[in-house]
């Protein structure tokens, strides 16, 4: 009876173990409803609680990824699921190049396999309107979109070169305590190829590939709705295999209000 306990023990600390590992280095996102930044006009949508990582994912932690779980190393990987560019700043399948750092966000990682690297941390990709929820915050309110200078620091890291040559970490946290969701390199989200709809509702059907030439700007009508506009055009002419030097991304979690 006693080796049976003991053993019933160690399971559940390793189970326990195994779900903090889950959610370490994430931060609880309060949810609400909120109109979104790619448009003045548009739709009111709810984002409901969740887990967001603090940091985007590192070339560090993608490498113990790519140890773990072989077929999405750099020679394996199947060309459906990642473009010939797929690490290409990596000089071997377990090794990057000397140039990058290893505390630097991972970047040429198709969505297919930043999908995959969430999914096997119990994770998943975050909802572009999560992303924008998160990422209207900065370090002391949750919508800093009516804060001019806030707009203009935005709009400033998008003219300049966005790098990622630079450590994770190094621009002060948002008010969520999420650092990096701007000025280092863009992300993917989920629904990154989804498209914005002609008409009142967002779940419309009909879908209008013009907005992406210049309609889409009609509603850019302030700082912040431009900045916005920027990333979700970037956003809508990406395919899913796409491998690109300044696009990284960072994990999200549902919020489990069971326990």
């Amino acid at each position: 009876m006693c080796t049976k306990t003991f053993r019933l023990t160690l399971v559940f600390i390793a189970m326990q173990m195994f779900s903090y590992g889950q959610s370490e280095g994430m931060v609880h996102i309060k949810g609400a409803r909120y109109i979104p930044l790619y448009g003045r006009d548009s739709t009111v949508v709810e984002v409901k609680d969740f887990k967001l990582d603090a940091y985007p994912v590192t070339n560090a932690d993608y490498k113990e990824f790519v140890k773990k779980y072989p077929k999405w190393q750099k020679s394996k990987v199947k060309g459906l699921f990642a473009d010939a560019n797929y690490l290409r700043n990596w000089k071997s399948d377990l090794e990057y190049k000397d140039t990058e750092n290893p505390k630097s966000p991972v970047t040429y990682v198709s969505w297919f396999a930043a999908k995959a690297y969430c999914e096997c941390q119990g994770k998943r990709l975050p909802t572009m309107d999560e992303w924008e929820y998160a990422a209207m915050a900065d370090e002391n309110t949750k919508d800093a979109r009516i804060k001019k200078s806030y707009n203009e620091q935005i709009l400033a890291w998008y003219e300049a070169s966005r790098s990622n040559e630079n450590e994770i970490g190094q621009n002060p946290k948002n008010y969520w305590g999420v650092y990096d969701l701007h000025g280092l390199v863009w992300e993917w989200t989920s629904d990154f190829n989804s498209v914005l709809l002609s008409g009142e509702s967002r779940k419309d059907n009909d879908k209008d590939n013009n907005l992406f030439c210049g309609s889409a700007a009609l509603g850019a009508t302030d700082l912040m709705n431009y900045a916005a506009f920027m990333r979700y055009a970037f956003r809508g002419s990406i395919k899913a295999n796409y491998a690109i030097k300044n696009l990284g991304f960072r994990c999200a979690k549902d919020i489990d209000n069971t326990q």
